[in-house]
């Protein structure tokens, strides 16, 4: 459920902007038990946030996607139409699939070094999320903190949460409270809460779909989104090495019962000539064959003794249950983790739940060329 802090003070128009000093500080404001809140009073009380505060940092998690980098641009967008100075970060580059979104430009990869009135989360279950570390936002000293997540695995960890797992996307969020708050829409502001609903609902088939997605979505082309240049943007431009790398992935692929799965290893994502950006979207074409109920990619780190898994299933298979199990999150259907180990180890993991989750006994697996044990 939302959760606001009761000890934030009310604000109306006659006091939009109330002194600095006279808000909560973060240590404070966690000490004090949260108001559950329902979705049109959590709206509402955010925009009183937003209206009693002037300087904003945006951020969302490490590795940003579609829904991460569009709700961030949306609500810069929407800050700045309510008179706001914001300032956008991500710890991560920006894949290029999403460099055609209105004000990528101004994405910094650092936190600013003054404070601002409030801190904005998006889709984090946690300030490490973000990708920044934690002394970093300390240093900042922002007065206070907003998390705005739709994800199962969200959790109240700021002064003001707002979680919906409900909505398809973070961009239905924000567009909502730009909706409420009777702000025109820009062209600009609508292209980028269209690419984060098209990308977080995988162009609408997702099980999170639905009327008032479509509504969203019709409403962002009246206000001037180009769905055109959106999807060429990001499905239509991909750079050779992401198709190579696909390739690769496709011919390791492994299927037993209802369950796919794939790999992709430092050393062919350097034959390929790809980058770990590449790999988003690899693992829908493994949980789009018949008769696959979950599917799930590994992708070696780094770390070598580490892979990232992205999970999928279709109907009521949970991989967000999974994910969670591993120390990750995500939705029912769309969910992912970090596990440490060989890929042998990991693989045999991750199979073993994904197994049980299909009801499917788990066999013995085959035998991986010795490369790809290392």
């Amino acid at each position: 459920m939302p959760t606001h802090n009761p000890q934030v003070p009310a604000l109306n128009d006659e006091s939009c902007s109330p002194p600095r000093s006279s808000y909560p500080k973060v240590s404070e404001a966690m000490s004090i038990k949260p108001v559950e809140l329902d979705r049109a009073g959590s709206i509402a009380a955010l925009l009183e946030l937003l209206c009693g505060r002037h300087s904003f940092l945006v951020t969302s998690h490490e590795r940003p996607d579609g829904d991460a980098i569009g709700s961030a641009l949306g609500l810069m967008h929407l800050l700045e139409a309510m008179g706001k100075q914001v300032t956008v970060a991500f710890a991560d580059p920006i894949p290029a699939p999403f460099h055609c979104l209105a004000g990528v430009e101004r994405i910094v990869s650092a936190l600013p070094p003054s404070s601002p009135d409030a801190v904005i989360l998006l889709e984090c279950d946690r300030l490490e999320r973000s990708g920044f570390k934690c002394p970093d936002f300390k240093v900042m000293n922002a007065a206070m903190t907003i998390n705005i997540d739709h994800h199962l695995s969200g959790r109240d960890f700021a002064d003001f949460n707002w979680i919906d797992p409900e909505a398809c996307a973070v961009g239905l969020m924000v567009y909502d409270l730009a909706v409420a708050s009777a702000v025109t829409i820009s062209p600009q502001m609508a292209g980028c809460l269209y690419a984060a609903v098209l990308t977080d609902t995988g162009s609408f088939t997702f099980a999170s779909t639905n009327a008032a997605t479509f509504g969203c979505a019709e409403h962002l082309l009246e206000c001037g989104a180009d769905a055109n240049a959106i999807a060429q943007s990001i499905y239509f431009s991909n750079p050779p090495g992401k198709v190579r790398l696909l390739g690769i992935a496709l011919s390791n692929m492994q299927i037993e019962g209802a369950v796919c799965w794939s790999w992709i290893t430092l050393e062919e994502m350097a034959r390929a000539g790809a980058t770990v950006e590449d790999c988003e979207g690899v693992v829908n074409y493994l949980i789009g064959i018949a008769g696959v109920k979950a599917a799930v990619l590994l992708r070696q780190t780094p770390a070598q003794q580490e892979f990232r898994l992205s999970l999928r299933s279709k109907g009521e298979i949970d991989v967000a249950a999974i994910a969670h199990h591993f120390g990750g999150g995500g939705h029912r259907n769309a969910s992912g983790c970090t596990l440490e180990g060989s890929q042998a180890e990991v693989t045999e993991r991750v199979l073993a739940q994904l197994q049980a989750a299909c009801c499917e006994p788990l066999a013995a697996r085959p035998v991986l060329p010795p490369t790809l044990l290392a």
